[in-house]
């Protein structure tokens, strides 16, 4: 299905302009001014908040009581943990944390020693 191009267009347009303004917003109302405190609160908060979220939603379908027990999982935690508290990099512990689940699941390692 094609989409007439002027259509297009004006999606192009309105989401720029959408992402723009969020982006400038803030700069707008507080380019005079400190920022409220429940604004400083949220900033401090809501990456560890959206992180939880993030392991959370990885680990609702895992299958805790079939082989291999939820084990890949729980290994990459502990590992990206031990390593972001170690090194405190963030790129590092997502690539890490990235790779190491990705071999431990194709690689069907955990099924091997428990299967």
């Amino acid at each position: 299905m094609t989409e007439d191009p002027v259509h297009l267009l004006i999606i192009t347009a309105v989401v720029a302009l959408a992402t723009f303004g969020t982006r400038a917003v803030p700069f707008v109302f507080f380019n005079n001014r400190a920022p409220p405190e429940i604004l400083s609160t949220i900033e401090k908060n809501l990456p560890p908040m959206i992180l939880l979220l993030l392991v959370i939603y990885c680990l609702k379908d895992v299958q805790w009581l079939s082989v291999p027990y939820g084990v890949p999982e729980i290994f990459t935690i502990a590992a990206v943990t031990g390593l972001h508290l170690w090194k405190r990099n963030a790129m590092l512990s997502i690539f890490t944390g990235t790779g190491l689940y990705m071999l431990l699941v194709q690689l069907d390692v955990f099924r091997i020693v428990f299967g």
